[in-house]
């Protein structure tokens, strides 16, 4: 995945296309074009680009960021005459960033996404942001608000009489619809493209209550970031956001933010307030094709809790590590309604009922909705370091690891060996020491030096434990066991790994 920022210039080479035209009556080549058309497809997209392009603005940042410097002549008398001063001495440069924006007042507001007005490095300071009109009017804006989970800010200047656009009603989308895309991709200033939805509520398996978006065809490129998707009646259906491209350029594949999500969060941000959502206090991962055969479970229901944060809505409504959540309030629990989403439209305070699955048991819990924390202070508590486990693997290792049933050789976790890999110290279970490199488990990025915490829901404190969750699979005719596995001071992940024939 990747944003679609900006870069300061761009060089595009054009080549020249050639096509053979076959002859034949006028109305006959008519005929066929109308055909062909679908219904409600326009002759030409120029009157409604023409009405839309004065309000869809470009937005640019200087930045001021402090590296460190490499001198070449650190060491020798011509290291101040040359080099700047000594080598790791902190320089400060300046650095500048481009996307786009519209404008959604007659005053002045503008929305963009968070990441084309945030600073693009640790440590650099966002100093000015510009926008720029079609006409070539430039503004000073101010920041009224951003949110980082939603990646969208709002931009206010100070001007009045504006031209401005609004937000349209962006479920009543549909596959195949036709759409418009203006921005500033690549610096060049507002172009337009057209396209249709490819796909409603993709998620890109980033993960988050936002991870919903449209997906559409309309060439998107580096500095769209924060452009509108129209609709055919002008009104904005999405905010451009990111693209999925091998190579950096379009390919046909953008996503867009769409309107039903941002413009709540629009409306809170312009009123100068944070915006709130629901939080359960819950670690989720979704359920993979391994994990669901491990469970018994079917494939793309609910999502997996990998850790119940104390204290939190979770833990007080009874919500367990391991368990699967199959709907919320009703709603089912799926890749395109992910439980982070159900949840975070959930009222603060609200009672929900939650359905879930535990050793195979269907049951409810209600739960009442509490208040996520700032984003900031989550990277804070789940951040961690990968650990390290003493030497490289030896052949032992790889012998014991081959003869495994799920390609793992394993011993008991001692708390010098919790230290090296660098694990909370009430950290309990086997810590991973060989993988057989053809195993499944060397396939799903398994390593020396993890902790397998639990297998199969049960703690994992010896070698018998791992047998006997084998034995007990085989005899339920499943192919795979559920690993618990913690790497460092990260929080644990649940892995499906397949038993080896």
């Amino acid at each position: 995945m990747r944003y679609a920022y900006a870069i300061t210039s761009a060089l595009l080479l054009g080549g020249v296309a050639s096509s053979l035209t076959l002859h034949q009556p006028l109305g006959a080549q008519q005929a066929q074009t109308a055909a062909a058309a679908p219904r409600g497809a326009p002759q030409s997209f120029a009157d409604l680009a023409a009405r839309l392009q004065p309000a869809v603005v470009n937005i640019s940042t200087t930045q001021r960021v402090q590296v460190r410097s490499a001198n070449p002549f650190a060491g020798t008398p011509f290291a101040d005459l040359f080099g700047g001063g000594e080598a790791g001495r902190p320089v400060t440069r300046q650095a500048q960033s481009l996307g786009s924006g519209f404008i959604i007042s007659a005053d002045g507001y503008i929305v963009t996404n968070n990441h084309v007005v945030a600073p693009g490095r640790e440590g650099a300071v966002v100093e000015t942001i510009t926008v720029t009109l079609p006409d070539r009017r430039e503004f000073k804006a101010r920041l009224i608000g951003r949110d980082l989970a939603s990646d969208l800010a709002v931009l206010k200047i100070d001007a009045a009489n504006m031209p401005f656009v609004q937000f349209g009603d962006s479920t009543r989308t549909r596959v195949g619809d036709w759409v418009l895309a203006i921005g500033n991709p690549f610096g060049l200033g507002g172009t337009v493209t057209a396209g249709i939805v490819s796909a409603l509520h993709r998620n890109t398996g980033q993960g988050g209550a936002y991870d919903r978006y449209i997906q559409t065809d309309a060439s998107i490129n580096q500095g769209n970031s924060g452009g509108p998707m129209f609709d055919l009646n002008g009104n904005v259906i999405g905010i451009n956001t990111a693209i999925f491209s091998p190579s950096g350029g379009n390919v046909g594949i953008g996503f867009a933010i769409p309107a039903e999500q941002a413009k709540p969060v629009i409306d809170q941000l312009m009123k100068g307030g944070r915006v709130k959502r629901g939080y359960l206090g819950v670690q989720i991962q979704p359920i993979d094709e391994t994990i669901a055969e491990s469970l018994g479970l079917e494939k793309n229901r609910g999502e997996l809790i990998a850790g119940v944060e104390p204290g939190q809505a979770a833990e007080r409504a009874g919500i367990r590590q391991g368990d699967v959540v199959v709907s919320v309030g009703g709603e089912p629990v799926t890749p395109d309604q992910t439980l982070s989403y159900l949840v975070s439209n959930s009222a603060i305070g609200a009672k929900v009922p939650i359905e879930l699955l535990r050793d195979g048991r269907r049951m409810t819990v209600t739960v009442t909705v509490g208040e996520r924390p700032p984003e900031e202070q989550l990277a804070q508590r789940f951040g961690g370091e990968d650990g390290q486990f003493g030497n490289e693997e030896n052949d032992e290792d790889t012998q014991a690891a081959a003869q495994a049933a799920i390609g793992l050789a394993v011993q008991p976790l001692t708390p010098a060996i919790a230290r090296q890999v660098g694990a909370p110290a009430n950290t309990r279970g086997l810590v991973i020491g060989g993988i057989d490199p053809s195993s499944d488990a060397a396939t799903k990025g398994l390593q020396r030096g993890d902790i397998i915490i639990a297998i199969n829901r049960r703690p994992a404190a010896s070698l018998d434990d791992v047998r006997a969750a084998v034995a007990e699979a085989k005899a339920a005719e499943r192919g795979s066991v559920l690993l618990l596995v913690q790497r460092g001071a990260n929080p644990p992940r649940y892995i499906g790994v397949r038993i080896k024939k």
